[in-house]
């Protein structure tokens, strides 16, 4: 019993001085590039010698004592192993910071530099004067920023999307390649092209209320314009009549797009072109020819009865005057009447009449001899 309890503590003992050099071999490194040297008892690589003795890094003999000869072949064994060696130490097998492996802290820092970029640029939002910010918070309608630097979740929480409320848009309907045909009120067709200018009032409601505001406001101005065209004549659609159409389709364009809380504003209306069907076109021009001639007769018969109405209220007006001087000296203003008369009557006469008595009458031979017909000449 006492000899199996010696070898029981003997074997303890071993087991903790293994343990121990091996705990001293983690913190102490006595290798080199060519292992352990000689006498250290640790088990490693002895550099080649040629008589036990300890050679130096490229296989030759120590210093002291004798110059034992080298084959080249040791030399290059010897070199490989150095690089082989070293290559363990600082390449792929070692781990060290030359290792091919990247480094776990510069992943970290890019992941976390990503991330405040991202959160940057997913809460911070720059909107324009002429711009609105629709923010939606997981696909629904939050609230609208203004212009200016807002504040938002990052994304996917919250998105904006920036709406131009001034820009005008414009939506052509009908061109003057193709007929776009209307019934007027007097059962007749005419050939319309128009325009319809608008831009966005409530954006969210331009958002959220209309799948396609395009094609919505396109159909819009067509049923408008099919619906007042129908109540003028087609001399008044192609006429005169047209700015009074035009406010028409706006304002019936206007209330039907509000009751689909569509948040557009209609800005005008633009008739370009208004003619009857090709086929009939030439013939409708003559005759719209003919009424322009025929209401310029009418404005030149109206601007002449206004110049001769014009005429004789001014000489109503000065008789008016003449009476009221006539009527306070009646005899004064018979007296310059009857000269003034006498005057332009003998203005044109070769002739002096004179009644007052004591005046010698004076016969005019010169003007009687200019008068008279003269004789031929033999």
């Amino acid at each position: 019993m006492r000899i199996l309890s010696g070898l029981g503590a003997f074997s303890g003992q071993s087991r903790i001085s293994a343990l121990g050099q091996r705990a001293r071999g983690l913190f102490i490194d006595t290798k080199g590039p060519w292992g352990t040297g000689s006498g250290s008892g640790s088990g490693g690589e002895e550099p080649p010698s040629s008589e036990g003795g300890g050679g130096g890094p490229w296989g030759e003999p120590p210093r002291r004592g004798r110059r034992a000869p080298q084959s080249q072949s040791a030399n290059v064994a010897s070199f490989e192993d150095f690089l082989r060696r070293s290559k363990a130490r600082f390449g792929d097998g070692g781990g060290g910071r030359f290792s091919g492996k990247p480094d776990r802290s510069i992943i970290v820092w890019a992941i976390v530099g990503f991330i405040l970029l991202w959160l940057l640029f997913t809460t911070m939002h720059r909107i324009a004067p002429e711009e609105r910010g629709v923010v939606s918070r997981f696909g629904r309608y939050s609230h609208t920023l203004g212009p200016g630097i807002s504040l938002t979740l990052p994304s996917p929480i919250d998105t904006v999307r920036k709406i131009d409320v001034e820009n005008i848009r414009t939506i052509d309907l009908g061109t003057t390649g193709q007929e776009t045909l209307m019934l007027t009120g007097d059962q007749n067709i005419v050939d319309i092209a128009y325009s319809v200018r608008w831009n966005i009032r409530d954006p969210e409601l331009y958002l959220f209320e209309l799948a396609e505001p395009d094609e919505t406001i396109r159909q819009v101005g067509e049923s408008a314009m099919r619906a007042v065209v129908s109540g003028f004549s087609l001399n008044d659609t192609i006429g005169e009549g047209r700015g009074d159409i035009e406010t028409r389709v706006q304002d019936v364009m206007q209330r039907v797009l509000n009751n689909y809380r569509s948040g557009v504003r209609i800005q005008g209306i633009a008739i370009k072109q208004a003619d009857p069907p090709a086929a009939v076109n030439d013939a409708f021009k003559e005759v719209s020819a003919a009424q322009q001639e025929a209401q310029s007769y009418i404005n030149q018969a109206r601007a002449y009865a206004l110049q001769l109405t014009a005429k004789a209220e001014g000489e109503a007006t000065a008789f008016d005057k003449v009476y009221e001087q006539y009527r306070l000296s009646p005899d004064v203003t018979k007296r310059r009447m009857y000269y003034e008369t006498m005057e332009r009557v003998l203005a044109n006469v070769d002739k002096t009449i004179v009644e007052p008595s004591g005046v010698t009458p004076y016969l005019p031979l010169p003007q009687v001899q200019r008068s008279a017909p003269r004789s031929p000449t033999p």
